[in-house]
């Protein structure tokens, strides 16, 4: 597949959007007065796409594989930290085709229940994401089952990027967004629709800067792969694919602590009563703790992108 900064384009996104339509939910947003979170003088967008089909933005991507590719009869197979993996079972589970899913073993329990849940077929192993893709890779050679990648597919791409055709629709005015980045699917998604119109900024942890070490570089590199949002952005490095996009659309990433995460997670919590997972918090994390410090009257909206966690105790982050 092309490997180029055009290889995903809005129009291919929008008629995406329209063939994934039936099967996702249009996520709301909510306007936040800064002051809330210690920001006075700003207002943020939050898309809460937390409350999409398998409780992350990844149904998204999901449905665009499986809707767009051929399906053999030994079905799909996945390697994920524990969203993309709930949502390809979702989406076969809707579908109707069989699925087999690796996951390694710092999955949260809560993914490993919502997995199992669809009914799909799971298999726990490893340490990190890469110990389940290459279990994956085996299962395809072994199967012929169709692999739907978590983040560099172009079909994976364009299935993410319907949320900022989504976003668009709903905030038409924002300036800047912020999102969470593990292996790159869902900026490049957002990247290749707004396509330089708005400001794309990568948050990652200190402890997985996947992307910023591919910008860094000039090319995806093995990176840290570790810390609190391990399950859903610590792939060893970002996609191929993904690369060109973000490159020549998206090109600045913020990094967040571990400690700041999980502060917003109980900020969102305490102010909102959402609870995200940390993954899903850390790009609102950029802006509560300072990572980045919006302009005096820039739009900001923020992606926060899953809720797959289990109860948590808030009480650490104090």
């Amino acid at each position: 597949m092309d490997a180029s900064a055009d290889a995903v384009t809005p129009e291919m996104i929008a008629r995406c959007e329209r063939l994934i339509r039936p099967f996702i939910r249009r996520t709301p947003i909510v306007e936040v007065d800064g002051a809330e979170f210690g920001l006075p003088g700003h207002m943020l967008t939050l898309k809460l796409e937390l409350l999409q089909h398998s409780g992350s933005f990844k149904a998204r991507g999901a449905f665009a594989n499986l809707l767009t590719r051929d399906v053999p009869k030994a079905g799909v197979v996945a390697a994920s930290g524990g969203n993309h993996g709930a949502a390809v079972a979702y989406a076969a589970m809707k579908l109707g085709k069989p699925a087999k899913i690796f996951v390694p073993g710092i999955c949260s329990p809560a993914k490993v229940e919502h997995i199992k849940g669809y009914g799909a077929d799971l298999t726990i192993g490893g340490d990190r994401y890469a110990d389940a893709l290459a279990a994956s890779e085996t299962w395809v050679q072994q199967t012929g089952a169709l692999p739907v990648h978590a983040f560099d597919q172009n079909e994976t791409i364009m299935g993410q990027g319907t949320l900022g055709l989504e976003l668009a629709g709903q905030a038409p005015e924002i300036d800047t967004l912020l999102v969470s980045v593990g292996g790159g699917g869902l900026i490049s998604g957002l990247a290749a629709w707004y396509a330089g119109r708005i400001k794309v900024v990568g948050v990652e942890p200190f402890a997985a800067p996947t992307l910023t070490r591919a910008f860094e570089a000039g090319h995806p590199v093995d990176a840290e792969a570790g810390g609190l949002a391990a399950d859903s952005l610590a792939p060893r490095r970002v996609g191929e694919r993904v690369f060109p996009i973000v490159w020549k659309y998206a090109r600045q990433t913020v990094l967040v602590t571990d400690g700041a995460i999980a502060e917003t997670q109980a900020t969102l919590w305490r102010a909102l009563r959402i609870v995200a997972e940390p993954g899903g918090a850390a790009a609102l994390a950029a802006i509560l703790s300072g990572a980045y410090r919006p302009a005096a009257g820039e739009r900001v909206a923020v992606i926060v992108c899953g809720g797959n966690t289990d109860v948590v105790d808030f009480s650490r982050a104090r």
